[in-house]
């Protein structure tokens, strides 16, 4: 099987996505470049275009020990995680807080399909699960494509763009909607998926547009789209909050990317900044899952200085044992929310750091 080499644009790309997608849960809208590519009208799409650009053809022929590595990578990692955080959950409601469910056989188990917001300090970590199913569906079509003899990434880009086109237009009619949102979430986003190999198969030898005119381009097209069409953010775990036609979406993902993977190519020459990113880059799993519970972490210390000393008297406490999202800016600045942010980012690469020490420990003792 081939071996791929790091690929730092791609690394520094999926960098920049978890950080809009931090950055967008506090509502902290620094990096949309005033206005011009919402957050959620294509971040999520960043993981799967980054996923789908490194699918390897021949996993078709392995299909079993592809999904089993799928489920040591994604799966078992999201489980063990989703019994920590629904035992923190549970042990919070016994202290007066009322965010989360309790543990259960369908949190523990179902819910992460069905939405994945089963414990809410976790939640961006709900992406994993329909991941995993994309990965399965993807590897299983094509091998039924193999055996037909369609191997045409045109024509599979294709097939899979107009059924995410007519899921959108199903969701626009509210027709998507319970259990529909499982394959509704697997169909909308599949073509983010395939766009990713798409782009690296038949594209990326072609992506050779100076900078300049590249940018214009990108950002042009993006303002007329903006001009034309009011409200281009959308909700891809609901598959819902779609405000105008059933093509939009997937003309933002295309250029909400196209800009950031300029702007990630760019920044590959700079070394101490593509540094940086590429180890966040690394760590994107590590941020989906624990970003929540650091900006949570954040609240809690201003929650103590609040019930410690005269500062923080605005400090609303029924908000914060009650909604997650509740931010708590210290007189009032949204410049404070930088240390929610860096929080965000950096308390989850310490976790992936000691998970790794630990491992590297225990790999020493066997």
């Amino acid at each position: 099987m081939r071996e791929y080499k790091e690929n730092k644009e791609l690394r520094i790309l999926s960098a920049i996505g978890i950080i809009l997608v931090a950055a967008g849960h506090l509502g902290y809208n620094l990096f949309d470049i005033g206005g011009l590519f919402p957050y959620y009208s294509f971040h999520v799409f960043i993981f799967l275009f980054v996923s789908g650009y490194f699918y390897k053809e021949e996993s078709k022929d392995h299909i079993i020990s592809y999904l089993l590595g799928k489920c040591l990578t994604l799966l078992l990692p999201y489980f063990i995680w989703n019994l920590i955080y629904g035992i923190l959950a549970t042990l919070l409601h016994r202290v007066g807080f009322t965010i989360g469910q309790d543990i259960s056989f369908y949190t523990l188990f179902l819910a992460p399909f069905d939405g994945g917001h089963q414990f809410m300090y976790q939640f961006p970590s709900w992406f994993v699960p329909v991941l995993f199913m994309i990965e399965a569906v993807n590897v299983c079509m094509r091998k039924v494509l193999s055996l037909l003899r369609i191997r045409n990434e045109w024509l599979i880009f294709a097939g899979c763009l107009v059924l995410g086109i007519l899921t959108v237009w199903l969701a626009i009619g509210g027709h998507v909607w319970g259990l529909y949102k499982i394959p509704g979430r697997i169909l909308f986003m599949m073509p983010g998926f395939q766009m990713g190999y798409l782009y690296r198969e038949k594209l990326e030898k072609y992506d050779t547009l100076p900078d300049g005119p590249y940018l214009l381009l990108v950002m042009g097209i993006q303002l007329l789209i903006t001009v034309l069409c009011g409200g281009l953010a959308f909700s891809a775990v609901w598959v819902s909050s779609f405000a105008n036609s059933p093509v939009i979406p997937y003309l933002t993902v295309i250029t909400g990317i196209a800009f950031w993977l300029r702007i990630s190519r760019i920044i590959k020459d700079i070394p101490y900044l593509s540094g940086k990113l590429v180890t966040i880059g690394r760590n994107t799993y590590a941020v989906m899952m624990h970003h929540i519970f650091a900006f949570f972490l954040v609240k809690a210390f201003f929650y103590l200085i609040h019930i410690l000393t005269p500062l923080c008297a605005e400090f609303d406490t029924e908000m914060f044992l009650s909604e997650i999202n509740f931010i708590y800016l210290p007189g009032g600045t949204e410049a404070s929310k930088w240390i929610y942010l860096l929080a965000g980012i950096g308390i989850p690469l310490l976790i992936a750091n000691l998970q790794k020490a630990a491992g590297k420990l225990c790999q020493k003792r066997d």
